[in-house]
């Protein structure tokens, strides 16, 4: 094979790659969707997630959650499966955080202002957190295997990017929504760009400060 032929060859599968991207991109969209409760009021921390198959989880990362003011921060986490989350003690006393959700069960034993525990959650499934010590503290995390989910901002809204063409389930979770698990599905039609869920959620239990 000679240089010339060569490079004729490795010029017609750039093309061919250019253009199947090109068709790739032609078939994406991307999909916005604004949760509100029954009152029309924005609902922030709401996990959607598109039921799209054949994808690649996203790559593991690092993520914080910080206890501040006797609460978790943030109340809702969406983290790839394999990530890492790094638990910061910013209040004056200790906490002991714990979870027995079936996807990941951990205790980290009092830690005091200032220290940090880390857990990697290797299995995809809901993971509700909590306080030994100060039980009206929660958080939960999200563990996926999807780059189609994210939560939605304070706003109510979320936008999920490069969804591929036709119809597809989309999946709603709030700590708070009145249904089976926690969730509402919705089914979405092809070439929707702006999807409104409404939502019933439950009123959460007030907050009792307290050492």
């Amino acid at each position: 094979m000679t240089g010339t032929t060569l490079h004729r060859i490795v010029a017609r599968l750039m093309l061919l790659l250019a253009g199947l991207c090109a068709v790739a991109s032609a078939h994406a969209a991307d999909l916005t969707v604004v949760v509100t409760d029954s009152s029309g009021h924005p609902v922030g921390d709401a996990v959607v997630t598109a039921e799209i198959s054949g994808r690649a989880a996203p790559a593991p990362g690092q993520f914080v959650i910080s206890q501040h003011d006797m609460m978790f921060m943030p109340f809702v986490t969406v983290v790839p499966v394999g990530s890492t989350v790094v638990f910061t003690n910013l209040d004056p006393f200790r906490h002991h955080v714990y979870s027995f959700s079936p996807a990941k069960r951990f205790e980290l034993k009092l830690f005091a202002q200032g220290e940090q525990r880390s857990v990697r959650f290797d299995q995809t499934g809901l993971v509700a957190v909590g306080c030994n010590i100060h039980d009206q503290m929660q958080a939960f995390i999200q563990v996926v295997d999807t780059p189609f989910a994210h939560k939605t901002d304070a706003s109510g809204r979320v936008t999920l990017r490069g969804l591929p063409a036709g119809a597809f389930r989309l999946h709603v979770w709030h700590p708070y929504l009145r249904a089976p698990a926690n969730e509402l599905v919705v089914a979405v039609a092809a070439g929707t760009a702006t999807l409104p869920v409404s939502v019933r959620l439950r009123r959460p239990a007030p907050i009792q400060h307290g050492y």
